[in-house]
């Protein structure tokens, strides 16, 4: 898959024109699946999950003008054939998946198969706003472990290398201050971007690119770097 792992959503021209760049044509040309599913273990977020669903919320994914959005509900998959869905998955041009609480989500990723499919789906671009971004890494710090999985810990899919610390300086998350990120990223066991919601990281086939109009920053310890925009 071709990733845009975005923190605050598709919030500006430069993570818009990358999506595009991705795709390979114009949004109004391309197909959407919404996966909201992440937001069913937050507290009170039944309304905003319909917002988001609906196009209606300030972090856009499905308001952006695509040919056509449909919604994929992970927690029913299990329950019905694979014919009704995975050749919808195959023939949809691009996954956007809500935020939430990213272990919840990374729970029906893997029970519902949605996660099996991810190798296969080369042309597919997954577009990821917070825990939807936070899912594909190895690890996701004990700071965002909300929903408890049976086996506990902290684990992800782990399918790029790096973990994200999302909402960076947002007034909304007083939690969420690059003191409270260096905190996070001494803990985490691999390199961590801590992303505003300006900014997203684009992956494709392992090459990791920052698309911003706001400010980021690498921690790698392994290489003892910091890198800030």
């Amino acid at each position: 898959m071709k990733l845009l792992l975005t923190s605050g959503g598709v919030s500006n021209q430069s993570i818009r024109d990358a999506l595009v760049d991705l795709l390979g044509k114009p949004l109004a040309e391309s197909t959407a699946l919404c996966i909201p599913t992440a937001m069913y273990a937050m507290p009170g977020t039944a309304v905003m999950t319909w917002r988001q669903i609906a196009g209606q919320s300030p972090t856009p994914l499905v308001e952006l003008g695509w040919k056509s959005v449909g919604m994929l509900e992970l927690t029913a998959l299990p329950s019905i054939d694979e014919e009704n869905w995975v050749p919808l998955v195959r023939e949809t041009d691009a996954l956007l998946v809500c935020g939430g609480d990213v272990l919840y989500l990374h729970h029906w990723m893997r029970a519902s198969g949605l996660a099996d499919l991810f190798p296969s789906l080369s042309e597919t671009v997954y577009v990821g706003l917070s825990a939807g971004s936070m899912v594909m890494a190895p690890h996701v710090g004990e700071e965002f472990v909300g929903w408890k999985p049976a086996a506990g810990g902290d684990r992800a899919l782990g399918m790029v290398g790096f973990s994200i610390f999302p909402h960076l300086d947002n007034v909304m998350c007083p939690e969420n201050t690059m003191a409270d990120a260096e905190k996070w990223a001494a803990r985490v066991p691999v390199p961590g971007y801590a992303l505003d919601d300006q900014t997203a990281v684009k992956v494709v086939d392992g090459a990791v690119e920052l698309v911003s109009e706001g400010h980021w920053r690498l921690f790698d310890r392994q290489s003892r770097r910091s890198t800030v925009r």
